[in-house]
């Protein structure tokens, strides 16, 4: 009998875990968090005083961010190899947290390096396949101060 007991008890417990190591991926992943996937960058748009500047993303650059379950990661290049005055590399990768709209971008890694261990905070909101996000980017040390506005699609 102490056997079937416990064999019972620890078959309740084993069939009651939940498993760690699914893929974030998953649709039931993504409707918990509907950032998870790859986004591609189609516009972005920074305001710094009077001054706008708005580059298109899909004439000469390809820049994607991925986003599992707890980080992100970003990286950008120009589509001619860096063999003309457009040359352009962007990376950078760290964690994140999201409440409701309400985004925030925990920088530890960057191809420029001022930039690592700044906090980033966005509004998101996602219509769709499509994802705008928009916030401040302070970086004191190198006097930077500019509304970010950017819109993404997501990759499939």
């Amino acid at each position: 009998m102490k056997i079937f007991l416990t064999f019972l008890i620890g078959m309740t417990v084993f069939l009651g875990c939940e498993s760690k190591s699914g893929d974030s991926g998953s649709a039931a992943a993504v409707v918990a968090n509907p950032l998870i996937g790859t986004w591609q960058l189609v516009s972005g748009s920074t305001i710094r005083g009077k001054d706008t500047t708005t580059t298109d993303y899909t004439k000469g650059k390809k820049f994607l961010k991925i986003i599992n379950a707890t980080h992100f990661a970003f990286v950008g290049h120009d589509l001619n190899k860096g063999m003309d005055s457009l040359k352009f590399y962007s990376s950078g990768a760290g964690t994140y947290t999201l409440k409701d709209s309400s985004y925030t971008e925990h920088l530890q890694f960057c191809s420029d390096r001022n930039w690592e261990g700044n906090d980033f905070s966005f509004t998101i909101v996602i219509n769709n396949d499509s994802l705008t996000q928009t916030g401040i980017e302070k970086v004191e040390k190198i006097n930077i101060n500019q509304l970010n506005i950017e819109r993404y699609v997501r990759v499939k």
